[in-house]
């Protein structure tokens, strides 16, 4: 398997199930999780746009996630608020290939390129994103770690890695996984019913993509305390137990979490303030 497939193969585990229609626009309206009321989108953006880091989850073969993330992008930056945009969708040893693009020194079949080694996902559903950011300056970040690592750790564990592999990872990064993350995983997900060795390993491969990508996203904030980053990762990362909560171990950053309305997973029956800020409504 091409380690672009295994990235978007192992995220896909986490998001597949997650499979819905979504609808954006300036109008729409979104659940906010703690009162439990109905609030226009633009009233949402008013909100969240003294945060420091806004993560909004996808689904990521679906068109409408990714048409609501830009949507909430492009009111930020129409309003005013210095941005970055924060990507599960590249690894961190990209950044100049990112960097590149939104100067506009790296024409558009470089970048695709360089997004096909990076990601697996239909280049269409991101195009528009990644334009908006070349054409409007807004500096994009690559939070990712190594797929060879988190593939390897997926099928033989954390302490599976060698010197050299732990390397390619951010300092001082564990993965000890406790019982209320793996309930978490499971409850979530309905993905895995057993206690077994193989589950437990592919909890330590998410908690290890969450907390490299939390990393990266706290040193870029460290150099560029004056933006807000928007990051856009799936689901499964985005919920407030994951990026957020390795994040929140590492630097007190104000955040909020934003999530795709998905029937009986990610609604208003299901999510609780714990878990994500805000809910676009179907």
């Amino acid at each position: 398997m091409k380690r672009v497939d295994m990235i978007i193969s192992f995220s896909l585990l986490l998001s597949v199930l997650f499979v819905a229609v979504t609808n954006c626009s300036g109008n729409d309206r979104v659940l906010r999780t703690s009162d439990g009321k109905d609030i226009a989108f633009k009233a949402m953006i008013e909100e969240i746009r003294r945060a420091k880091v806004i993560v909004v989850g996808e689904t990521h073969s679906n068109k409408k996630d990714h048409e609501f993330q830009l949507a909430i992008i492009k009111a930020l930056h129409r309003s005013g608020v210095p941005l970055a945009i924060g990507l599960e969708m590249f690894r961190s040893d990209s950044q100049n290939v990112l960097d590149q693009w939104v100067r506009g020194s790296l024409g558009l079949s470089a970048f695709q390129k360089a997004y096909d080694d990076n990601w697996a996902g239909p280049w269409p559903l991101y195009e528009d994103i990644f334009v908006y950011a070349r054409d409007n300056k807004i500096p994009m970040v690559g939070l990712n770690v190594p797929a060879d690592i988190t593939g390897k750790v997926s099928r033989e564990g954390f302490s599976s890695l060698t010197r050299e592999e732990l390397k390619k990872l951010p300092p001082g990064i564990s993965c000890s996984v406790d019982e209320r993350y793996m309930d978490f995983i499971r409850r979530a997900y309905a993905a895995h019913g057993g206690r077994d060795r193989s589950f437990v390993n592919f909890c330590e491969a998410q908690m290890l993509w969450d907390k490299g990508m939390a990393w990266h996203l706290v040193e870029f904030q460290r150099k560029n305390t004056g933006r807000v980053i928007v990051v856009l990762a799936g689901v499964g990362h985005a919920w407030k137990r994951g990026i957020p909560e390795q994040m929140e171990e590492m630097a007190k950053l104000d955040y909020r979490v934003i999530l795709p309305e998905i029937p009986e997973r990610i609604d208003r029956t299901t999510i609780l303030f714990r878990d994500a800020d805000y809910i676009l409504v179907k």
